[in-house]
């Protein structure tokens, strides 16, 4: 069988979890016999740590091209080499660098056109995708990395035979976001779209009966298959004493509460945790950096500057040393999460986490047992779980052993592999 994943980028200046969990599946699949897989970029290029064997350099629907068509009218019909030339490596890495946006105004109409696919992936450029595929082996299965392209499942079958796949966790980010009437028509297209695809993927229970309620449909060809992926072993923690330090590891925005992760720093510092410190990291883009001034001001007129420290690297040997460096990390986002990937790489490495009790992660930690939720989702409560797990060392011993347990065991490559493999036979 024959695998072609079709992945959006994020640009890789931040962390991004459904950037992570395409890559982990591209990865995990290439494991199983009897299946091969390729990945074909779209939008942007794919980060450094990405370009691995079967990782396409080819780009596809170029960010800057398809932009320009739908907000310059003298664009529309742009001549082929000029699309050819805005698609060249060094100018889509420069739009990745304000890749990530978190503002929908303005992209409404482009957003409904990637998900009904008529405008926005205009006919000659499913057909070069569809030439391409053609010259590296027609696939089997085509796997959309989400649901906010799903228009691509009909233009791709109404020009081959094949079966599409396609994931589905944290649409809501961006679509929740759009004011009526654009925010209904997007689910209802959506909706319209889903008969085109055979089988869809998610990776909590949460997020597929939400999917369910927002589009209406059946929702019996929809499949859990929990995330895993493969641990990097973070050295041992040393018997040296250290001030106890809090962290934060996910993209730093306004959406993912980075915010209400300092008021309750700030919180802890000025009462009973004189010495405690704030390790960050994750990245962010260009559209972060007014909203993370605020935090940094904010911690430095109560005079804690020194006790803050921003990671620059989010992967490797830098995200090792984050994890080595920090007791308990939160991210107590704002809009509802249909996973947390970041809680398992917590997990992995022993570190116990504190999440609100909303979206999937009561259902997560749960099945990790390595950490605690709290409610209702103000700052007193997430300080008062925090103050809990910094000072219980026992405790939030036994959470960082069991999640790192459980996570190594349950939540491997080789168990999502196998619920990957499953849904591709189905088809």
């Amino acid at each position: 069988m024959k695998v072609v994943y079709l992945i959006t980028g994020s640009g890789g200046s931040f962390y991004c979890a459904n950037c992570y969990r395409d890559m982990l599946y591209f990865r995990a699949i290439r494991k199983v016999p009897g299946i091969t897989a390729n990945a074909i970029p779209l939008y942007l290029p794919p980060d450094k740590s990405n370009t691995e064997t079967g990782f396409d350099t080819h780009v596809f629907f170029g960010a800057i091209s398809m932009f320009l068509r739908e907000k310059v009218k003298i664009f529309r019909n742009m001549p082929d080499f000029l699309e050819k030339f805005l698609d060249l490596r060094p100018f889509l890495k420069l739009a990745a660098k304000q890749a990530g946006t978190t503002s929908t105004e303005g992209y409404e109409e482009l957003t409904l056109n990637m998900i009904e696919g008529d405008n926005a992936f205009r006919k000659k450029e499913v057909d070069r995708l569809v030439k391409y595929l053609f010259k590296i082996g027609e696939p089997d299965v085509i796997h959309l990395s989400n649901a906010l392209i799903l228009g691509l499942a009909r233009q791709i079958k109404n020009r081959m035979k094949v079966r599409v796949v396609c994931s589905l966790l944290n649409e809501d980010d961006w679509i929740e976001d759009m004011s009526e009437p654009w925010r209904g028509k997007a689910w209802e297209m959506m909706a319209k779209e889903a008969v085109y695809v055979d089988h869809f993927i998610t990776p909590s229970n949460y997020y597929k009966q939400f999917f369910i309620s927002k589009t209406g449909i059946k929702g019996d060809n929809i499949h859990v298959v929990p995330l895993g992926f493969y641990p990097e072993y973070a050295p041992e923690k040393t018997s040296t004493k250290r001030v106890p330090a809090l962290g934060y590891f996910c993209r730093v925005s306004y959406h993912n509460g980075f915010d209400k992760l300092v008021d309750a720093f700030i919180h802890l510092k000025s009462g009973s945790m004189p010495e405690l410190t704030l390790n960050v990291c994750g990245g962010y883009t260009g559209i972060d950096k007014p909203f993370i001034s605020e935090q940094i001001k904010k911690i430095r007129e109560h005079g804690f500057q020194k006790s803050i420290r921003i990671y620059p690297e989010f992967q490797g040997n830098k995200k090792l040393e984050f994890f080595h460096d920090v007791d308990v990390i939160s991210v107590p986002v704002r809009k509802y999460d249909g996973y947390g990937l970041y809680i398992l790489e917590a997990n992995s490495s022993g570190i116990p986490v504190v999440q609100p009790a909303t979206g999937a992660f009561p259902e997560i930690i749960e099945k990790t047992g390595g950490g605690i939720t709290y409610r209702p989702d103000t700052i007193e409560e997430l300080s008062a779980s925090l103050l809990k797990l910094l000072t219980d060392k026992e405790l939030a011993s036994k959470l960082g052993e069991t999640g790192k347990s459980r996570v190594r065991s349950e939540f491997s490559l080789e168990k999502m592999a196998v619920g990957l493999a499953e849904v591709y036979g189905r088809v």
